[in-house]
């Protein structure tokens, strides 16, 4: 017999972004200062556009 509350839960998006996260930590964990704006987008991914 099988139990029905014996399920495996998995939210992707909630993975990532709790990876996002670690990586944040683990970057000012390591850093003498604090991270710049710039450092934070590089660590997270983030593409800067400029409107010309």
């Amino acid at each position: 017999m099988t139990d029905p509350l014996d399920v495996t839960l998995e939210d992707a998006d909630l993975l990532d972004e709790v990876e996002l996260t670690a990586t944040l930590m683990v970057a000012a964990s390591e850093s003498p200062g604090r991270l710049s704006v710039e450092e934070i987008d590089q660590l997270l991914g983030v593409v800067r556009t400029t409107d010309a």
